[in-house]
């Protein structure tokens, strides 16, 4: 069962009053997931996946710019944040699950294949995604995630492993999920320490409605399924692709940015050198213009 409200007659906070946007809970299977939807029903179909710790909203204003292009475009509450379900277990939020999502997602608007596109943990899932279901993909846009083959070889560096040290903290059990509330979420306000006051609330209150559990299990279980050797087949991606790069991102090196061309031939990489790792928030008209461009490029 899908149920549909109108942005602009919304009366719930989370869902935030944006002119043009509807919110719809949609059934997918076993799980039901909140999204933002806005564009024209008949267009092709723009995905896009947040990341950790935000939800639909980061998106805004290239929601904005792609439905006004005459897109088609939805973002989702991914599983365990905001209005979505938030199932218990670390395995719920192994990356199969995460890419079965999308794939469900994709179907319930009607569609075969969608341009997806992700930031941060939504463009890991992303990067799977588009290597578990190429005939889905038609094309694929990453903000400041590493291919996964290269965040594992820079894993193994000290320099990486210096910026990645939260990726182990979060493992510990129960841990994180008692340290991050603190004083009003302070760490959380910390992180998005260069966004208005308004915004960092918004992304506070979408915490608080899960704890944060949820996002945190993403992190456990790709570490528990990398441990298994129980990671996802690694496949050429051979569509094109969209890599748009904050260079101040001060938990990922620079030198993580391009994927490596056997692995990933038609990629192209933008630098932002102003732009941190919230690269659509910091960027928003340089993010549209250059997202906008590339979906055009299938037509």
């Amino acid at each position: 069962m899908s149920q549909t409200s109108h942005g602009n007659a919304s009366s719930n906070p989370l869902e935030l009053d944006v002119q043009g946007f509807e919110h719809q809970t949609l059934a997918l299977g076993r799980i039901r997931l909140h999204a933002a939807v806005a564009g024209n029903k008949d267009a092709p179909l723009v995905v896009l996946l947040h990341g950790f710790p935000e939800f639909w909203w980061s998106w805004r204003h290239q929601i904005k710019a792609l439905a006004e292009e005459g897109y088609r475009v939805v973002a989702p509450d991914m599983r365990g944040y905001n209005l979505s379900e938030c199932p218990d277990g670390v395995d719920a939020y192994r990356v199969q699950e995460l890419t079965a999502d999308v794939k469900a997602l994709i179907h319930k608007m009607g569609r075969e294949k969608a341009i997806v596109i992700g930031h941060d943990w939504g463009a890991v899932v992303a990067w799977e995604f588009a290597m578990a279901y190429p005939e889905m993909t038609e094309r694929l846009g990453i903000l400041n995630a590493p291919h996964p083959i290269a965040i594992a070889k820079g894993l193994r560096t000290l320099k990486q492993l210096k910026k990645s040290w939260y990726i182990f903290a979060f493992q510990l059990p129960s841990l994180p999920e008692r340290i991050i509330p603190r004083n009003d979420y302070a760490i959380l306000r910390d992180k998005f320490g260069a966004f208005p006051r308004e915004d960092v609330d918004q992304y506070v209150a979408a915490a608080k409605r899960t704890g944060l559990k949820g996002a945190l299990n993403y992190y456990r279980a790709v570490a528990r399924a990398t441990l298994r050797g129980m990671n996802p087949e690694r496949r050429v991606i051979e569509c094109e692709v969209l890599v748009i790069w904050g260079e101040n991102d001060i938990a990922l090196g620079k030198e993580l940015a391009t994927p490596s061309p056997k692995w990933v031939p038609h990629a192209r990489v933008e630098f932002l050198p102003n732009a941190s790792h919230w690269v659509q928030n910091d960027e928003p008209a340089r993010v549209n213009e250059l997202l906008v461009s590339f979906c055009r490029e299938q037509n």
